[in-house]
């Protein structure tokens, strides 16, 4: 690729890359050649049709991974060099310009420490005049290439290794522990990653993993053995391997016999807690009758008209004929509602624990890359971000499967900062929250505990380190805050020193002339004194939020594969603690004029690209940057699912959203209680819940747009249960099923297609099959399908190199989604505010399924905006996305066969509840309209009529009170939902449907901000937000039915007590209702007073003007009497 071949010309002076320096060492034991076939499938050169199907297939050897006999050498230190050189660089690259790698010799202005980190300081070079530094390994420590310990700077040792022989210039004896003098290397340019001899990197580690022939745990339910792997082997040991043989047997000798492994118990991972059916069989019959009831009543309704009203009576059979209809599409998805429990334990000793499969127990978990959106530093603040980065890092997972991935979508060198601070207090914070168990692991939650800290705490060097941890936390909340200041400061004063020069060098060329003021763009300068390739705080071309190149800087370096036990030294005792970190990696992707960058989704899909490239886990959690990681264990929740007979089908495990910062009454329905523990638990009973945006645990290869495993067996289609379809039996492998296209009817991926859907990155397409395969089940047992062998996955993580790097840049570029299927039918879908619910529908849509994992501990705790005016610019956002959803393709009309009718009709609901608002505002106007006409909605208050409410009234209160039996929710929760649902349905739900259909007819786009963070003015109130007014068009809508209402109250009590004959009936119908209305929106009337006195003006003016104005109405539609004139004499009948 074209990139490629100018980085490799552009980085002459690196070392020769790992893929390269491990194909050209000798490595002792067998090797196997394979070939790709024009087909797509890689098969064994010893097969005997061999010729038949591969034709012109390029050839391969794939070598036999270590094993007890035949061990290899470590990684050379040419490769550990090129990754801490790699850790070490910033790369940027994008459109039209080559890929370039800036060492960075410090990332922020204090000193860091860890050896993971960028910038790390290490000993200097003895080599004279060069004044590099000397790589260090993961405890700081050098690495020296030669025994006499002469210190040497990568760039030295490289020129040393091509230039001088390989010879030490220190003891001028050859390097023994190198491997690069074994490499051709031309013109000084680096082989770049590729189809090679030895095949690529991607495709070697696939066939490690997969090195296996005869195992006894991928057999058939039928106790045959089947070819699940894509790769075949003749090689008795490797990764992988389900039991050991004797040389020259054939997988039926002495050691651990299928059969052993077969007769050992199903131990599930999770299990389904059904409702109790004294709660679940009257909440269903109390369904039904409702439904009954209503048919009924509205039956009834229509056959019984009120004559002396009938605009009213119409109005108000036509809003209840579509209450009704909205009522069924909410209630029909919770027929089936489960809970569901993990067991942590098995989990552990599935894939921790030491079996012959894997002696040493290390850990057999797929990887996982973690990811962080962040957009404006200025409403997300640096120090939520990183607290949140902090969470991810200290969780409990394995550290070498877990990477951490900071989209920056502003491109500023404030988040990157503080987020180089973060990584580094994550040297004292990580060890210390492992060292003494600490939950949370969001040092600020932590610390801001109200609870006992030193609560079942047994260490007795805990209050020492609580101590020195909280000092050495605020140092870095006071570092992190003052940022801002400092990077401004930094860029005035270099920009000064850069204006002093150019002064300088303008009186040297015109001694005499009349100079002419100096102007320099004023750039933002980073720590090490370079400009920032990112946003400017002074924004210019190529520097701007909407224009700057793409950036990836490896914050903390891979880990060790093997755990790394701290010392004594200092202020904490890490004697028996792990000290390693995640991988941690902050991106920015590309931005140009011109292009549409698809706001969050955009930046989401180019993690998914970068993090394919460098880390490529199997599972991806995507958490938003206010949204931190409350318990450390939710990960391996999350992967009891996965990992579960049956998970492979399991497209994304949904966590609920918990927040913190909610004033104790939850005015305005924050905590949403209703859906996350209702809605979302009834639909865990169907196809699984909808996908909400963040607390999301991904298989990756689903949002790669692929087909579920035996996606054909699995076509249920909307009358299964009374029709089922038959379908053809075939006889086609496992994999190449699971890496079935959703476009086509045949059982292959086509290969040629593969660069139009996902782009032309080689990596990327490479790393798809070895996703695939890391996130299958184990096979442990013949009833799981599709599984993988024990111990597959402890084979070490690839080394970093600086062409990977490279390639991520690539990926990142604003061009390359041109021509393909990102964002359409691949990663997150475009073309709607709320991304994350269609992108949710799609999977289900391919037939996916998903799981809703409730903890007992919250694995996840973000924030929520308190205030009145954020709250329903959210909730208008949420509704905006909803109606362009109806109007799209996306509408569950439309939805596949593979999707379930329930599951259907609650995507239906999700894009038609706003619609709800048109005839809940009239709704809401008609008892006024009555009490002012003197009419009802039903000709007399009969009792029929009361007897049909009463039933309807008291079923829906029974339906509630068992929703909260088996939910566990509180009535005051379910009581605040009702009042915001009326309160956001008459307000942002209505704006939302305008919006959508200005977007539908007139093409007028949509653009909403991001929901502020911070806090309010009042320093010493948390809840300082919620008593902010901020005024908003919005708030017009229910202040006009309160005030309405509330006048409506006061002229029908006037006429019924001065009248000669009182229609008390008529009075009490239309004040009860009225009262209805303005009990729903107390919570935004209190909202609207503020807190002393701080009402704005402007809801004074509206209240008055919406007042004078229907008093006006109402005197010139019944003017008083004696009088047909307007401000005439007035006195009561």
């Amino acid at each position: 690729m074209a990139y490629n071949k100018q980085f490799g010309e552009s980085r002459s002076n690196l070392s020769v890359n790992s893929d390269a320096a491990e194909t050209g060492r000798a490595v002792v034991g067998p090797s196997v050649r394979f070939a790709r076939s024009r087909s797509g499938h890689y098969v064994s050169s010893s097969r005997d049709d061999l010729d038949s199907e591969l034709g012109n297939a390029h050839m391969y050897t794939v070598h036999i991974p270590p094993t007890p006999d035949n061990q290899t050498m470590d990684p050379s230190i040419s490769q550990r060099v090129e990754e801490q050189y790699v850790s070490n660089s910033m790369f940027t690259g994008g459109f039209n310009s080559n890929t370039r790698s800036h060492l960075m010799d410090k990332v922020i202005d204090t000193e860091t420490n860890h050896p993971q980190m960028a910038g790390t300081k290490g000993s200097s070079c003895a080599i004279p005049g060069c004044d590099a530094k000397v790589m260090s390994d993961e405890r700081g420590q050098d690495l020296l290439p030669c025994e006499c310990d002469f210190k040497i700077c990568r760039d030295c040792f490289v020129d040393a290794v091509k230039i001088s022989g390989g010879i030490c210039p220190g003891c001028k004896e050859p390097y023994k522990n190198t491997d690069l003098s074994d490499l051709s290397v031309s013109n000084g340019q680096q082989r770049l990653p590729g189809p090679a001899d030895g095949g690529s990197k991607m495709e070697r580690r696939l066939s490690l993993m997969k090195s296996t022939n005869h195992s006894a745990l991928m057999r058939s339910q039928t106790n045959d053995f089947e070819n699940n792997g894509t790769f075949q082997t003749h090689g008795t040991y490797g990764y992988g391997n389900a039991f050991w043989t004797k040389d020259g047997e054939d997988g039926d000798g002495d050691g651990m016999e299928p059969r052993d492994l077969m007769s050992k118990p199903w131990r599930p991972l999770t299990r389904k807690l059904k409702i109790p059916a004294a709660i679940l069989s009257p909440y269903r019959l109390l369904i039904l009758i409702r439904v009954v009831v209503l048919a009924l009543f509205l039956a009834w309704r229509i056959k019984h008209q009120n004559q002396d009203a009938i605009w009213l009576w119409g109005m108000s059979v036509v809003c209840e004929l579509w209450f009704a209809f909205s009522w069924l599409l909410d209630q029909l998805p919770k027929l089936c509602p489960i809970n569901r429990a993990t067991d942590l334990q098995v989990l552990k000793e599935k894939f921790e624990t030491p079996t012959p499969n894997n002696p040493t127990g290390k850990s057999d978990l797929p990887g996982l890359d973690v990811f962080v959106s962040t957009a404006d530093p200025e409403k997300e603040p640096p120090l939520v971000t990183a607290n949140t980065i902090l969470s991810i890092l200290a969780a409990e997972y394995p550290v070498e499967k877990l990477s951490c991935y900071v989209s920056d979508d502003g491109g500023a060198l404030l988040t990157f900062e503080a987020m180089a601070e973060a990584a580094s207090f994550a040297n004292i914070w990580v060890p210390f929250c492992r060292k003494h168990a600490i939950e949370p692991r969001n040092p600020e939650s932590y610390f801001s505990l109200k609870r006992d800290p030193y609560k079942n705490k047994v260490k007795s060097d805990f209050v020492k380190d609580r101590r020195r941890v909280k000092r050495e936390y605020d140092e870095f909340k006071v570092r992190t805050n003052s940022l801002p200041d400092s990077i401004r400061r930094r860029s005035d004063a270099y920009h000064a020193r850069e204006e002093i020069k150019a002064m300088k060098m303008q009186r040297q060329n015109r001694d005499d002339e009349l100079l002419e003021p100096v102007k320099i763009p004023k750039a933002t300068w980073m720590a090490d004194g370079t400009h920032w390739p990112g946003t400017w705080l002074t924004p210019a071309s190529d520097h701007s939020k909407g224009d700057h190149a793409g950036i990836i800087q490896v914050m903390l370096k891979p880990p060790s594969d093997e755990p790394l036990h701290g010392v004594s030294e200092g202020f904490l005792d890490l004697t028996d603690v792990d000290i390693r970190l995640p991988l941690l990696v902050y991106v920015s992707r590309e931005k140009r004029p011109g292009y549409d960058h698809n706001k969050k989704a955009g930046a989401m899909n180019a993690l998914v690209r970068a993090s394919a490239i460098m880390s490529n886990g199997a599972f991806i959690l995507n958490l938003d940057c206010d949204h931190y990681i409350y318990n450390s264990e939710a990960m391996r929740e999350g992967m009891c699912f996965m990992m579960d007979r049956g998970g492979d089908r399991l497209c994304y495990v949904q966590f609920p959203q918990r927040f913190e910062g909610i004033d104790p009454s939850d005015r305005y329905a924050n905590h949403n209680t209703v859906f996350f523990d209702v809605n979302m638990r009834a639909l865990d009973g169907l196809m699984g819940p909808v996908y909400v945006g963040t607390g999301c645990l991904f298989r990756r290869i689903a949002l790669y747009g692929l087909d579920p495993p035996r996606s054909k067996d699995h076509t249920p289609g909307c009358c299964s249960c009374c029709f089922p379809r038959r379908h053809k039996k075939t006889h086609i492998p496992e994999e190449n099923r699971a890496l079935r296209m959703g476009d086509y009817d045949d059982e292959e991926m086509k290969l040629y297609l593969v660069p139009k859907k996902f782009g032309n990155s080689s990596f990327l397409i490479e790393s798809i099959p070895i996703a695939e395969f890391q996130g299958r089940p184990l096979a442990d047992h013949p009833s799981v399908k599709n599984g993988r062998p024990p111990g597959a996955l402890t084979i070490p993580r690839e080394l970093l190199d600086a062409s990977t790097v490279a390639e991520a840049i690539a990926v990142i570029s604003c061009w390359y989604e041109d021509k393909t299927e990102w964002g359409s039918r691949i990663g997150w879908i475009y073309g709607s505010v709320t991304e994350d619910v269609v992108t949710g529908y799609r999977m289900h849509n391919r037939g996916w399924k998903s799981v809703y994992c409730v903890t007992k501990r919250d694995a996840f705790r973000g924030s929520a905006p308190i205030n009145l005016t954020d709250r329903l610019h959210q909730v208008l956002r949420w509704a905006t996305g909803s109606v362009e959803i109806f109007f799209s393709r996306n509408n569950a009309l439309l939805a596949s066969p593979r999707m379930k009718i329930l599951q259907r009709i609650a995507y239906l609901n999700v894009g038609i509840y706003p619609f709800t608002s048109i005839f809940l505002i009239v709704y809401c106007f008609l008892p006024a309209l009555s009490l002012f006409s003197g009419q009802f909605i039903v000709q007399t208050l009969n009792v029929t009529f009361l007897v049909y409410l009463l039933i309807i009234s008291i079923t829906l209160c029974l339906l509630a009170l068992l929703e909260i039996k088996w939910s566990g929710i509180s009535l005051e929760e379910w009581w605040r939902n009702e009042q915001f649902w009326l309160i956001g349905g008459t307000s942002a739900h209505l704006a939302a449907v305008l919006q959508g259909l200005l977007k539908v007819v007139a093409g007028v786009e949509i653009s909403f901000t991001l929901t502020t963070k911070s806090g309010g003015d009042d320093v010493d109130d948390e809840f300082a937000d919620l008593y902010m007014v901020k005024w908003t068009s919005l708030m017009i809508p229910p202040i006009t039915i309160m005030m309405v209402n509330l006048i409506a109250i006061a002229v029908g009590f006037s006429r019924t007590i001065y009248s000669v004959i009182p229609q008390w009936s008529k009075l009490i119908g239309g004040v009860f209702f009225s009262f209805w209305v303005l009990a729903h929106l107390y919570p935004f009337a209190k909202g609207l007073m503020g807190r002393r006195g701080r009402t704005p003006t402007i809801v004074y003016v509206w209240s008055g003007l919406v007042a004078i104005t229907i008093s006006l109405l109402w005197v010139a539609i019944n003017p008083p009497a004696g009088t047909t004139d307007i401000g005439g004499s007035f006195s009561f009948p």
